[in-house]
């Protein structure tokens, strides 16, 4: 448990300890202990208090976006903190509501869903593919339905590294599906509700990002096959293997 007192932590303004629970590409995510919220630390994105602050603005303006993209039904609000660590250092902080009794699609068990929650499930894929790609068209964006998750810092540093590039392509090309997204959340029963927990955007050039877009927009595709056989009781791909 992290406490409260924490410097990085501080502004945020919780009378309570913190847990780490996951992390992603740029992100260590946290839980407070009363289950009410997540703070999310962009330690990465930070530096100098004006670098933290374009970040944070940056962030903020993608995650409206991202919210007008998919509806407030598959979305959930987002506050931006920046604050100081121990060393000085400015960081971004994203404090979020926590969705207690949800679950990542990737850790979902298809076969435990009845064929009217496939079915809904499937619906809703469908639906927030259609906005992503809609939103798109418009405005060269979309936000990320897939996602990336880390069991430490240590190991998201590993992973990060470049000579983990050949790893980091075969899994977004072959190993990542929308069945198996750690972004995408699915509430407990009865409402069964997509929700997308993570605002992040591609931050690289615009060649970089229109290669990347293309690619994921063919997967799409791929990935609407795999829905459809979810929806109908087929066997679903299973999870992604452990990193050595």
């Amino acid at each position: 448990m992290i406490p409260y007192a924490d410097q990085v932590f501080a502004p945020v303004d919780l009378d309570h300890q913190v847990e780490r629970i996951a992390g992603g590409n740029e992100t260590e995510v946290y839980r407070t202990d009363d289950r009410r919220h997540v703070v999310k630390v962009k330690g990465d994105l930070g530096g100098s208090l004006q670098e933290a602050l374009a970040c944070a603005r940056a962030m903020r303006a993608a995650a409206d976006q991202f919210v007008a993209c998919l509806g407030l039904e598959h979305t959930i609000p987002s506050s931006y903190v920046v604050a100081r660590d121990s060393t000085g250092r400015a960081q971004v902080l994203v404090l979020q509501p926590f969705v207690d009794r949800a679950q990542p699609l990737y850790d979902v068990d298809y076969d435990e869903l009845n064929q009217e929650e496939r079915a809904h499930v499937a619906t809703q894929l469908r639906e927030i593919v259609r906005r992503a790609l809609t939103f798109y068209g418009a405005t060269g964006n979309m936000p990320d339905l897939y996602g990336r998750t880390s069991t430490s810092s240590d190991e998201r540093a590993r992973l990060n590294a470049p000579h983990m590039l050949p790893w980091r392509l075969w899994s977004f090309l072959v190993q990542r599906n929308l069945l198996r997204s750690h972004n995408l959340l699915l509430t407990a029963a009865p409402e069964r509700r997509l929700v997308l927990i993570d605002y992040d955007f591609v931050r690289r050039g615009r060649l970089y990002r229109a290669i990347y877009y293309t690619i994921r927009w063919m997967l799409f595709w791929r990935d609407h096959a795999l829905i459809m056989l979810m929806r109908h009781g087929r066997d679903v791909p299973k999870r992604e293997p452990q990193r050595d």
